[in-house]
């Protein structure tokens, strides 16, 4: 029995993961384009731009150097090596968009994932998930950006990653061709959880 008061959405840390190549940019893209009124943290890497890729808009793109820099400054949430780069979620943003009782999404590898687990455990844990391996693959190989070696790497890591998921709170599948689909699953999931009870307090 309630007590005929609207309930009133808290905030959320919501962390999207999943093997690389599944669609994590491409659903988050979509899901800025929608103009949902998130907050999309940009995250610091050392890897170099693609030719589809904005500064400041897809990644802040950083030297090694920089980017030790924001580790020993204690700048960064998270940070971890993928693939010969860095990658780091710097705080600061993380903190002011809570603050302004935004929904925080966060994009991290499965490393990245578990490192967060510990750090924000009230956090929303989302992971996205290819229909197939052989999927997978296809998009991988859509890049045209990796190397054959490269590719080879991505899937065994993925073969392994795949069995993380059942460590998130809620698993979507990203089916080819239906990106819409999975977005509006993964709205319809915060908006569940933004309004749970006991709401989830993510301190930073």
């Amino acid at each position: 029995m309630t007590d005929g008061r609207e309930r009133k959405p808290s905030p959320l840390a919501v962390v999207i993961s999943g093997p690389s190549g599944v669609g994590k940019d491409t659903l988050l893209e979509r899901m800025y384009e929608a103009g949902s009124g998130y907050h999309f943290t940009i995250t610091a890497t050392t890897r170099e731009r693609r030719p589809d890729e904005q500064e400041g808009v897809n990644h802040y793109f950083v030297s090694r150097d920089r980017f030790m820099e924001m580790v020993d400054g204690e700048e960064l949430l998270e940070w971890a090596q993928v693939y010969g780069n860095y990658y780091g979620v710097p705080k600061q943003q993380v903190r002011n968009a809570l603050a302004a009782g935004k929904h925080v999404l966060i994009r991290v590898d499965i490393q990245g994932a578990r490192r967060l687990r510990s750090l924000l455990p009230e956090a929303l844990f989302i992971f996205i998930a290819p229909p197939s391996t052989s999927s997978l693959r296809a998009r991988l190989e859509a890049r045209g950006v990796n190397s054959e070696e490269d590719m080879a790497a991505r899937l065994r890591a993925a073969a392994d990653e795949v069995g993380e998921a059942s460590k998130f709170d809620h698993v979507i599948v990203n089916e080819d061709e239906k990106l819409d689909e999975a977005v509006c699953k993964v709205q319809n999931v915060i908006v569940g959880e933004s309004l749970r009870q006991p709401p989830r307090v993510v301190s930073i």
